[in-house]
């Protein structure tokens, strides 16, 4: 095999070129911001000097007062704002500390830093303990607090929300049930409970045994009545966690960002992440960190989908009105996740209002959506019905021509969930996704496909510390093609469909650690395609064996809080995945040629593949405002998307590993700084990866993906390489709100018997990605909304020559990928009417421009022979869109 020296980058600006010196300026920078002394923004509130004379007044007005002299917040509860205490202050040039000892020194009420906040609470032990003495005995060990946390309106349960202790280092958040364990000394603590979009609770507790509070927050729209608590800043990134390459998008951010036609869109809206980039125009595949799209593992309530596309990929399957959390993992992938290279998309859907029923919807430019939901039995179990459809098909019924008014062009998907509170241990949650697209023409040709999900899951809580999910999963993904020509009738059908067993447990062991583990067991059918063909066309029937496999996995996984700024996140996940009969395989040579072949019988063991994939991922807190992470992650995949089209179309072919197929394999190396700026406002991150690949799978050159050969006969395989760099800003808070991504990447593959044997653009190749997003709330009823998108046009293969025989010119192709479209840009914009907003009743019309400025972008570049002169060869770009305007009618009640 010929193997150049040094790989070539033609188009890759020179700090990627040479890795190493881009990690010497990173590591450099982030030397710099830990040995900065005190960050600019990180001042404590407590000292902050005030100058300020009170005389006996009330402690909730005194407190007001502290507010407006030196511009520093005050967080209380109900204790402190009905307080009848009354206090004297004589300040001048003094800090708020020094302040806050006087006033309170003979009073039960205690101050802590609270983020930029200070905390007032009510201590009824503070003047005990005052004259206690030596001799006094207090509460000794640790105990454990758990339980579940809410929305109080919906009753829906909170993803992600956090729990702290007000006065020191220890916090935990919820897992995907809602479920949270703090281990804590016994005695008197304050816990800070908060999450997005909700009101924060500052909640006393006293531990002298292990103690159940199950905690229902307040929807941040509804002021609370008796009490004003300053919230704290939300929807950071975690600084202390471990966790890499991780995004969060909260629905609220999707359906504020102008999209096509008007149809917020899940998958559209993470492409303006950092790290992951569109497919292209009309494609509802991604690329994240140098991947495939076969290599992105898309959940729905723990349900694999397969094709996440509706019309060609113009939309995806994920309707947000049914979608309660979307978490990306860009390769640094937590262990309980596994059989995908580059990312997992995890979305959680809403569970249900258990409090009341509500009926929301939209009506827009290309379709309609209904969302009903409501009590079963209220406060103990819900129901949750979301459907959409386009009618696009509904105006073909106007033409005057035969062809186009017996056509169909629709899509429709309905998702349903339940969930029932079996007590207070159990809960019992079924949901279900069907979706599909039509498309023919005079009722005789077209294509038609769809997915099918089904989730069975029941949550148990065998003790505090001690957590379970068990879930039965059901996945289908299909596809039919129908084709007629005059006598001549041709079907093209593949097909997906898994049964898969998922056990996941937690176990807080404290001394801080927390342990995850569990296990996955996932029956395959896999039929890759069949082709029926009757008439006299020539053309013979051709069918692809059906496979079969069993695929296993278990894992184990540790977070240990090593102390108040280290902590570390080490685990194994074990795969083993046996390739089954009934069927027959093949080996094959180097020219493609079947050389042997083997059948086996249902059930028989043709190979089993068994990967380690280690993972382990380390956070060092450097100061309140900034941290750095490092971590490591190997992942095995084995199912393999085979395509020689459009990423995303629904005619690509799922396959199996095989005896001659084996597993894909990454092996993925990152580091992230991560800054906190203007007091939490903004957020800044930079990561940067290497990913080295093993077993990459790509076409001989001339393949043809109908063959009714083996697959295997039109199939190489090799290495590659990614790696890159991603940097985003973000303002989380304010009337502007958005974010900066831009990522500088290299994708390659290096596979004998394409390119000459030498490394070669990946067809996810590209060199820049940026996108910029603002969300500005101009006041109470209107919205406004913008993203600009620039990426380096696609990497593909156009023809060197051409040659000519028997007056037929043939094209002639040598580098692969070894040419790019055009660059892409595109400006959207949007703006949302507030129409009415009442306790039972809102409503509001939605605006967008699909590219504002019109920018005719290159879809694809064909070749062919000029008209007039068959030896000149013209090039042609087809455009999708311009303008593209939309409206769209939203409503609630």
């Amino acid at each position: 095999m010929k193997k150049n020296g040094p790989p070539r980058f033609s188009n890759l600006i020179y700090p990627l070129m040479k890795l190493q010196q881009f990690l010497r300026i990173f590591f450099c920078m982030v030397l710099m911001a830990a040995v900065s002394s005190k960050p600019v923004f990180a001042q404590s509130p407590l000292d902050k000097t005030v100058t300020i004379n009170l005389n006996n007044v009330p402690l909730k007005q005194a407190l007001d007062q502290l507010t407006a002299a030196s511009g520093v917040r005050f967080t209380y509860n109900e204790a402190v704002a009905s307080s009848d205490v009354k206090i004297t202050i004589n300040a001048k040039g003094q800090s708020l500390r020094q302040v806050l000892e006087v006033a309170l020194a003979a009073y039960p009420y205690v101050f802590t830093e609270l983020d930029q906040d200070i905390l007032i609470r009510y201590d009824a032990m503070k003047i005990k303990k005052s004259g206690a003495g030596p001799a006094a005995n207090p509460v000794t060990g640790k105990y454990t607090i758990s339980g579940t946390i809410t929305s109080k309106q919906s009753g829906e349960t909170m993803i992600g929300a956090t729990v702290r202790v007000a006065n020191g280092a220890q916090g935990t958040s919820t897992n995907g049930y809602g479920f949270y364990s703090l281990t804590l000394p016994a005695g008197d603590h304050q816990l800070i409970v908060s999450a997005v979009g909700q009101k924060t609770m500052v909640i006393p507790i006293s531990l002298t045994a292990d103690k159940r509070l199950n905690i229902a927050l307040e929807d941040n729209a509804q002021e609370l009545q008796t009490v004003t608590i300053t919230a704290t800043p939300q929807g950071g990134r975690d600084l202390k966690s471990p966790q890499m390459g991780v995004e969060k998008l909260s629905i609220k951010e999707i359906n504020n960002v102008p999209v096509l036609l008007g149809e917020h869109d899940v998958i559209k809206t993470i492409q303006l992440l950092p790290g992951i980039k569109s497919a292209g125009e009309g494609s509802g595949g991604f690329y994240v960190r140098g991947g495939a799209t076969d290599q992105n593992l898309l959940l729905l309530d723990e349900a694999t989908v397969y094709n996440a596309s509706h019309l060609l990929g113009f939309f995806s399957t994920f309707n947000s009105d049914a979608i309660k959390n979307v978490n990306i993992y860009k390769g640094d992938m937590p262990a309980q996740y596994g059989g995908r290279l580059s990312s997992v998309v995890d979305i959680k859907m809403n569970d249900g209002n258990n409090q009341q029923f509500g009926v929301s919807g939209g009506i827009g430019v290309i379709a309609a959506r209904l969302n009903v939901e409501g009590p079963i039995q209220k406060g103990k179990s819900s129901f949750l019905i979301s459907a959409r459809r386009t009618y696009a098909d509904a105006f073909l019924k106007f033409s005057k021509d035969t062809m186009i008014n017996r056509s169909q062009l629709y899509f429709y998907d309905i998702n349903a969930k339940a969930n029932y509170i079996l007590g207070d241990k159990d809960r019992l949650y079924v949901s279900g996704y069907f979706g599909k697209d039509v498309l023919s023409v005079d009722n005789v040709n077209g294509i038609n496909w769809g997915n099918t999900t089904a989730t069975l899951r029941w949550n148990h809580i065998f003790n505090n510390r001690f957590f379970s999910n068990t879930s039965f999963i059901y996945s289908n993904y299909d596809y039919e093609i129908k084709l007629k020509q005059d006598v001549n009738n041709y079907n093209i059908t593949s097909r997906i469909h898994d049964w898969n067993f998922k056990e996941d447990m937690q176990y807080d062991i404290g001394g801080d650690h927390s342990l995850s583990f569990g296990l996955n067991s996932i029956y395959h059918t896999i039929k890759p395609g069949e082709i029926s063909a009757t008439g006299n066309s020539g053309i013979i029937s051709q069918k692809l064996e059906t496979r079969y496999a069993f695929d296993n996995a278990a894992y184990i996984s540790d977070t240990w809080k090593a102390t108040d700024r280290f902590s570390l996140t080490y685990g194994l996940r074990l795969s083993a995945f046996s390739v089954l009969g009934e069927g027959t395989f093949y080996n094959v040579n180097a020219d493609g040629d079947i050389t042997d072949s083997k059948h086996y019988n249902s059930g028989q063991v043709v190979k089993t593949y068994v990967n380690p994939e280690p993972r382990v991922a380390a956070a060092f807190q450097l100061n309140d405002i900034s941290s750095v992470k490092a971590s490591y992650a190997r992942n095995a995949q084995n199912l393999h998307l085979i395509s020689n089209s459009t990423p995303g179309s629904p005619t690509d072919k799922w396959v199996a590993s095989t005896n001659l197929i084996k597993p894909e394999l990454a092996d993925q190396f990152s580091i992230g700084y991560y800054r906190d700026l203007a007091e939490h406002k903004y957020e800044f991150t930079a990561e940067i990866y290497y990913k080295r690949l093993q077993n990459q799978v790509d076409y001989r050159n001339g393949a043809n993906i109908f063959t009714n050969q083996p697959i295997e006969t039109q199939l190489l395989y090799g290495k590659g390489r990614a790696y890159g760099a991603e940097f985003m800003i973000k303002k989380k808070v304010g009337r502007l709100t958005g974010w900066v991504s831009y990522t500088l990447s290299k994708s390659e593959r290096l596979i004998d018997g394409i390119n000459n044997n030498q490394w070669y653009n990946a067809r996810q190749d590209r060199t820049h990605d940026l996108a910029l997003v603002g969300i500005y709330k101009l006041n109470e009823k209107w919205t406004l909304s913008a993203n600009f998108v620039y990426y380096t046009g696609d990497a593909v293969t156009y023809p060197s020559g051409k040659y000519q025989i028997d007056g037929v010119n043939y094209y002639v192709y040598t580098n692969r990928n070894g040419s790019r479209l055009p660059d892409y840009n595109r400006l959207d914009l949007g703006a949302t009417k507030q129409l009415k907003k009442t306790k039972k009743y809102s409503s509001e019309l939605t605006f967008s421009l699909y590219n504002a400025y019109g920018n005719r972008n290159a879809y694809r570049i064909f070749f062919r022979d000029n008209k007039d002169d068959p030896n000149r060869t013209e090039a042609v770009k087809t455009t999708l869109f311009t303008y593209v305007p939309s409206i769209t009618y939203n409503f609630k009640f």
